[in-house]
């Protein structure tokens, strides 16, 4: 029986509480993948897919449901199928699309529990937000360097519920935390991150609450194994509590996100470009590859810009590009203080759109 080994550790009944529930996975990526395989594996009977990217080079060291095959594809189509070899009795429902306001309650309308596995903290605090009001407990995950967080969120336990609000009220500005697509992640690290998120949710399902990480931050370093438990509170926080207020709410401004200053398609930065005097600025080191050759583009780093930044005083529109559009905001944001007077963009989908296969 394919269930056997963890039967005999908690029981056929929890088996079955498995099997009848449905689990959302938000972001098929270096946390999605390890998660979608281990709750596939547990007998999770429906798993929900959310995902707008699609397959890249750079994702297959670390994203364990891709192979090189997979390249171009839709990610929760490719997903989907591995998934679906391993385990023909789950359930499987893609969402290839990007999480909003319009879509995200009726996104997470059918499922128990869902787990956030974004890199994206205007979608992180969208998500949180809406699972809140929906009372939907919420898994999440978060990467930096060598180490990770866990936490769950909207479960009651001792009287109150938190949410990922009481945990981080504020925002942080865009060059405090770096995505993984900017900062490096080492596939250790995200499946391990992954594994425990999995862990939680078996908890939530199987009603194993006392042990689950309610108003506790697990914080976990992976050079040295330290391992900490932060407690945190219900606290008096600004957030939006209705679906209306949700429409409402302007998530990008919130995180900080400047809205008007990045290009976000491949044929908008194809228009901008085609403008006299416009040039792509590529703000990567001299050694980081593959180099861009949709465009001719001009090479000046960031570490350079404030000493070199004259050469592009002979361009009258001027977009930034680096991996994932943190370090083309930085370029932005300096290059407002020195060339006000030109039209400046940054391309927020980063390189990889720009190079040819």
């Amino acid at each position: 029986m394919r269930y056997t080994r963890q039967i005999q550790l908690f029981g056929a009944d929890n088996q079955q509480k498995l099997l009848e529930s449905k689990v959302l996975v938000v972001g098929v990526g270096g946390l999605g993948c390890p998660l979608l395989q281990l709750l596939s594996s547990v007998g999770v009977g429906t798993l929900g897919l959310v995902d707008f990217d699609k397959v890249e080079a750079h994702n297959l060291h670390r994203q364990f449901l891709f192979d090189e095959a997979c390249v171009g594809m839709l990610k929760t189509d490719a997903a989907v199928a591995r998934l679906r070899a391993r385990n023909t009795q789950t359930v499987l429902h893609a969402y290839p699309y990007a999480l909003t306001a319009d879509n995200v309650f009726s996104t997470i309308a059918d499922y128990d529990v869902v787990v956030d596995g974004t890199d994206n903290f205007s979608v992180r605090y969208l998500l949180s937000d809406a699972c809140a009001i929906a009372r939907k407990p919420l898994v999440y995950g978060a990467l930096y360097h060598y180490e990770g967080q866990v936490s769950v969120f909207n479960v009651e336990k001792d009287g109150y519920t938190t949410s990922y609000r009481d945990l981080f009220p504020v925002a942080p500005q865009p060059n405090e935390v770096p995505t993984c697509n900017e900062a490096g992640i080492l596939p250790t690290i995200s499946s391990m991150i992954a594994h425990f998120q999995a862990n939680e949710v078996v908890k939530l399902l199987i009603g194993d609450l006392d042990n689950a990480l309610i108003h506790t931050l697990l914080l976990f370093n992976t050079q040295n194994y330290q391992l900490t438990k932060i407690k945190y509170n219900m606290t008096d926080k600004k957030a939006p509590s209705t679906a209306e207020e949700v429409q409402q709410f302007n998530y990008p401004a919130f995180c900080h996100q400047p809205v008007g200053d990045e290009l976000t398609t491949v044929e908008a930065l194809d228009a901008f470009l085609t403008q006299e005097k416009a040039v792509l600025v590529d703000v990567r080191e001299e050694d980081e590859q593959p180099k861009i050759d949709r465009y001719t583009a001009l090479s000046l780093p960031l570490s350079v810009l404030p000493t070199q930044w004259e050469q592009l005083k002979a361009y009258d529109h001027i977009c930034f590009v680096c991996v994932a559009g943190v370090r083309s905001m930085k370029a932005l944001n300096f290059a407002k203080e020195v060339l006000a007077d030109k039209d400046l963009k940054s391309f927020k989908q980063g390189f990889s759109p720009l190079v040819n296969v």
